[in-house]
């Protein structure tokens, strides 16, 4: 890829990003992004880690809630919710437990109030699975400090054999418009609400790229916390504010 995507069109449906809880690849402190991850339980969940998964569902609540009452999103009888998840056990562990938390009594009473239809079953979309790393997959997390400043002046950054922000921007807008273009999403009378079930690079790409920002490199200032969800805006006034993270010493 030698180029950025281009934008997003209007979309029919309203999303979210929502980040894996804490994963044992975290607490090792390692880059975890190998394709065959996607057919394993390697790095998946640890008990925090289900715990935040779990923790997310009111968030979500909390979020689509506020986004109604200020009418970023319209309020609807039967608004569907569906889950969308990379195939890595990280994040469809983190997805399952989100879905279940909504299942609980309280969630589940909240979600009837705003009219929410939250579907019972979770898709697996390959093309939001975790940028690739290349040379310095399972290498200690320092090495990210190889790989960010960079992006932030080159978008088609490939040094290491790393997945550059425009390849990825690239398979993120291929899959939103797939999703949104979807049948399934043209059965309802409304707006389907979409939750996209990732990892950080990956969301912060697509929020930046969603937003319309000039520089999507610049996307590893608006880091996602583990279990961290955050409503997919369409302009760069809707990000929160940046906050560059250090670089470890020994990158």
């Amino acid at each position: 890829v030698d180029s950025m995507p281009p934008p997003l069109p209007p979309l029919n449906n309203d999303y979210y990003l929502l980040r894996h809880g804490q994963s044992w690849g975290n607490v090792e402190c390692v880059i975890s992004s190998a394709r065959s991850l996607a057919k394993s339980d390697k790095h998946g969940l640890t008990p925090l880690g289900f715990e935040q998964g779990r923790d997310s569902a009111s968030n979500l609540l909390d979020m689509i809630s506020a986004d109604v009452a200020c009418g970023d999103i319209a309020e609807a009888e039967g608004t569907r919710v569906f889950f969308y998840s990379s195939p890595f056990a990280r994040a469809r562990q983190t997805a399952e437990s989100c879905m279940g938390g909504l299942a609980e009594e309280s969630n589940s009473k909240r979600a009837v109030e705003l009219g929410l239809d939250v579907q019972e079953e979770m898709t697996l979309e390959d093309d939001i699975m975790e940028r690739y790393f290349g040379d310095l997959d399972d290498a200690e997390i320092g090495t990210y400090g190889l790989v960010w400043p960079v992006d932030m002046v080159n978008v088609t950054n490939t040094e290491y054999n790393v997945e550059s922000v425009a390849a990825v921007s690239t398979r993120i807008r291929n899959t939103v418009t797939k999703i949104d273009s979807s049948p399934v999403h043209s059965e309802g009378e409304g707006r389907d609400i979409i939750v996209l079930v990732s990892h950080a690079d990956v969301l912060q790409i697509t929020q930046l790229y969603a937003a319309g920002v000039e520089n999507v490199g610049n996307f590893s200032s608006y880091r996602f916390t583990n279990g961290e969800v955050r409503a997919m805006k369409r302009t760069p006034d809707s990000l929160p504010e940046a906050d560059p993270l250090p670089l470890p010493e020994d990158a």
